[in-house]
């Protein structure tokens, strides 16, 4: 299975599960009388959309390389990771302004039953954060590792409305507001994940050199290849799930350009195959002084 039909499973995966939880905390919020719930309800809503944008993102980047994409269509990637937090950002929003809202007008205690269903929640939740981001880092997928985060800051709020809601119950009267809060808290988390997920997209975006293990193994491989005496400038680029490389190598400075330009080619190919996340591959040869 290739990386991208592994993203489009991983993705299907999320939204399945993310469409059944929001179900299931309206539900349980409204009738156990929880904002708690509600609020996660919210933010499981937001984060059907969010997956939905990051399939549109992986069909889109599926697209071969054009005349006018010819590194492929890969940077829509950390664009949809944009879009992804957006999405993170106005939930978070909402659940402030809902909970503010719910603090100054008396309520009812949630009801216990509400414990069990996110109890249940806490659980899925952590095991789809783990699933989604195990394939990120499988696929070199920025949206797929935001998508993660976004079921972890689902078991963040659930963990917490966990907590607001044990209160209240527990110490009754006078302490329904404490589910409220317990939301409120919860946005704050979201708010920071959101920023967690930002800053590797946005290095993405402005091809920033983060990639020192990678350089390290192209080094290596480079080094299996007859001709090629060592390496010097070795720069990389992320594009969707592909790693662009500029690779200096050193060669005999005696040799023709005719083998120079041989060896250029058969490391090339050789990088190609031991390596398949790699993308476009420019070998400019230096000579040995």
């Amino acid at each position: 299975m290739t990386n991208e039909q592994t993203a489009l499973r991983t993705t299907y995966f999320s939204i399945i599960g993310n469409t059944s939880l929001a179900i299931i905390k309206g539900l349980a919020g409204f009738f156990g009388n929880s904002y708690a719930l509600i609020a996660d309800a919210i933010e499981s809503t937001t984060d059907i959309f969010a997956s939905l944008l990051v399939l549109l993102g992986f069909k889109y980047a599926r697209r071969p390389a054009d005349d006018n994409h010819p590194y492929g269509h890969g940077k829509i990637e950390p664009l949809i990771t944009f879009g992804v937090v957006t999405f993170l950002v106005v939930s978070a929003t909402i659940i402030v302004y809902e909970s503010i809202q719910n603090i100054q007008t008396p309520h009812k205690v949630p009801e216990p039953w509400t414990l069990i269903v996110l109890g249940v929640i806490i659980a899925w939740k952590e095991i789809s954060y783990q699933i989604v981001l195990k394939k990120s880092k499988l696929t070199n997928s920025s949206s797929l590792k935001a998508d993660a985060w976004h079921h972890r800051s689902d078991a963040i709020t659930s963990v917490v409305a966990f907590v607001g809601i044990s209160i209240a119950i527990f110490f009754g009267e006078g302490y329904e507001t404490a589910d409220d809060w317990a939301a409120l808290i919860a946005s704050a988390f979201i708010l920071y994940n959101s920023y967690l997920i930002l800053r590797p997209a946005l290095g993405e975006v402005m091809d920033e050199q983060l990639y020192d293990d990678l350089v390290i193994d192209i080094r290596a491989r480079a080094g299996e290849v007859k001709g090629v005496l060592g390496t010097e400038k070795c720069f990389i680029r992320k594009s969707g799930m592909k790693f662009h490389v500029d690779l200096h190598a050193i060669v005999d400075g005696e040799i023709s350009v005719t083998e120079g330009h041989e060896i250029a080619h058969k490391l090339k190919d050789h990088l190609k195959n031991e390596m398949p996340s790699l993308g476009h591959i420019l070998i400019h040869v230096e000579p040995a002084r």
